[in-house]
């Protein structure tokens, strides 16, 4: 439950990416089969979903400071 609460904008972000990944491959997609990940709904929704992931990650907000003056404390 603890990784799932900590991995919460990733989980968010792959799943809207999936949906848009589906949404490109069923209304734009590739039409000749050469394109490698619009040609297949899998790879689509996939790709999607790590790009949306990835996106949503960036928006986590770390405290780095915060957590260095944290540790500190403890070890005195």
């Amino acid at each position: 439950m603890k990784f799932i609460k900590q991995q919460k904008l990733f989980i968010i972000g792959a799943i809207i990416g999936a949906v848009g990944g589906y949404a490109y491959y069923h209304f734009v997609g590739c039409v000749s089969g050469t394109c490698s990940i619009t040609s297949k709904p899998v790879n689509s929704t996939l790709y999607g979903a790590l790009m949306g992931g990835l996106f949503f990650s960036l928006f986590k907000s770390t405290n780095f400071k915060k957590n260095k003056n944290i540790k500190n404390e403890q070890e005195q």
